[in-house]
Parts: structure tokens; sequence; C-alpha cells
């Protein structure tokens, strides 16, 4: 074998493990949730955000009222809660979906999936990460 085709393979199988290491996680996400780009998208393919005020693994979430009028919670639908995702009880007795025990966000002024405008906003909510 030579030097190049070496490490052509040892490319690919780099990539290889890191695609199936991709769709193990991508098996364990509610249904339409994506991990793309290095964040985690909506079923509608829009940015989601965690917000610092939420207290990991609290079980609940702190963004209620007009706050879920701008970052509209990611509701849960069936059975929602596998590997690292998980199902929170909102103020209102809505049930919300939660990544390694933070409630997941979109926001309501990103227009189009990519958009991630709500990234760092007031230093407290940030671009949900796999």
């Amino acid at each position: 074998m030579t030097r190049t085709t070496f490490r052509r393979t040892t490319a690919l199988l780099a990539l290889s493990a890191a695609l199936i290491g991709g769709m193990a996680h991508a098996a364990d996400a509610p249904s339409g949730v994506m991990a793309s780009n290095g964040m985690l998208t909506g079923p509608n393919g829009m940015t989601l955000y965690t917000f610092d005020k939420d207290a990991a693994g609290s079980g609940k979430s702190v963004c209620n009222g007009p706050c879920a009028t701008n970052w509209p919670p990611l509701m849960a639908t069936g059975a929602d809660a596998s590997g690292d995702y998980s199902v929170v009880t909102r103020d209102d007795g809505g049930k919300q979906v939660a990544y390694k025990g933070k409630p997941l966000y979109y926001w309501v002024k990103d227009s189009k999936p990519g958009d991630k405008t709500g990234d760092g906003f007031n230093g407290v909510w940030h671009i949900a990460t796999p």
C-alpha cells in the first residue's frame, strides 16, 4: 500500500466513524430534531437555543409568559425522551423537549433555517449544541 493510499484509507475510516457517531446521536433525538453544523435544529429546520437561567436537570423551564412569546419552546409530542433528550413540564402544563436537561427553544426573530440571530442574546441565550 502506498503512503497516499494509506492516508486516503485512514481519512475515509475517520469520516465513516464520525458519520456513524452522528447517526447514533440522531437515533436518540426526538422526531425531527437534527444535529448539523455543530448545532441542534427543530423539525422545521430552525435553530434551537438554551437559556442560562434554566437549571439543567431541574425538570422545568423558567421562560414563561412574554419570555416564551419571544423564545417559543420546542414542545414535546409523544415519546420524545430518549438518551440525552428528556421532557420537562412547563408552568402551563405543556411538555417541552430538553437536551441534557436544558429545555430547548426557538427565537422568534430567526426567519429561516440556518438563522442564528438569538445566539448570545443578553448573554444568556445560546445555540443548543450536540
